[in-house]
């Protein structure tokens, strides 16, 4: 029975997750135990369960699909840029020859793949380099904040955000000639645009 349980609340968080990711339940939308166990064929708890667990991650706030505003963007990309600028200087240093291999496949990906294939190459990218990080808490930071960065990523690649790819291609060839300084700065900046180009999309959208 515990082991259902798990799964219930596994497939219950995923499932409201996807809703929220996919844009079935929208921003600023009130959540209700009620209505999404009716709608998922769940009882409440494990639906109560995943709540907790899409609030802990950023999704939910009081109750209602968070709608960040420009000071919470703000806040979200000053850590990512913290966290994932110090990674990019990291993987300067220690990716190693499989791990750069897959980065410049991603670059590559960018350059042509559909939507859904520029996404995973995107995400994959950010990934590969936040684990040659080597801290264990720094990546537990920023998985965390997965879900909520996919918002966002999602933004910039289906308005195709200029210079996107050329970005991460710029990253790519400082990490692979050994440039922890300019790898670090590079990511900074392109985070920063990344930044602009979301406020500048929900500011025009108001």
């Amino acid at each position: 029975m515990k082991m259902d349980k798990k799964k219930a609340v596994l497939q219950s968080y995923e499932m409201v997750r996807d809703k929220i990711l996919n844009g079935q339940l929208q921003s600023g939308e009130k959540i209700t135990e009620e209505k999404l166990a009716a709608d998922l064929g769940f009882s409440r708890t494990p639906i109560r369960d995943a709540i907790k667990r899409l609030e802990y991650e950023g999704l939910i706030i009081n109750k209602k699909v968070v709608k960040p505003t420009d000071k919470d963007l703000r806040n979200i990309f000053q850590v990512r840029m913290l966290l994932e600028g110090y990674s990019a200087r990291c993987a300067a240093i220690y990716s190693s020859a499989d791990q750069l291999s897959t980065l410049a496949e991603c670059v590559e990906i960018g350059k042509s793949g559909s939507y859904d294939e520029i996404m995973d190459a995107n995400e994959k990218f950010h990934q590969i380099i936040v684990q040659t990080s080597g801290n264990d808490r720094l990546i537990d930071t920023i998985n965390r904040m997965q879900s909520i960065i996919y918002l966002f990523r999602k933004t910039v690649v289906f308005y195709n955000r200029p210079f996107l790819i050329e970005e991460h291609e710029d990253i790519f060839n400082a990490i692979r000639d050994r440039q922890p300084e300019r790898a670090e700065e590079l990511m900074k900046q392109h985070l920063e645009k990344d930044l602009d180009f979301c406020l500048h999309l929900i500011n025009s959208q108001n």
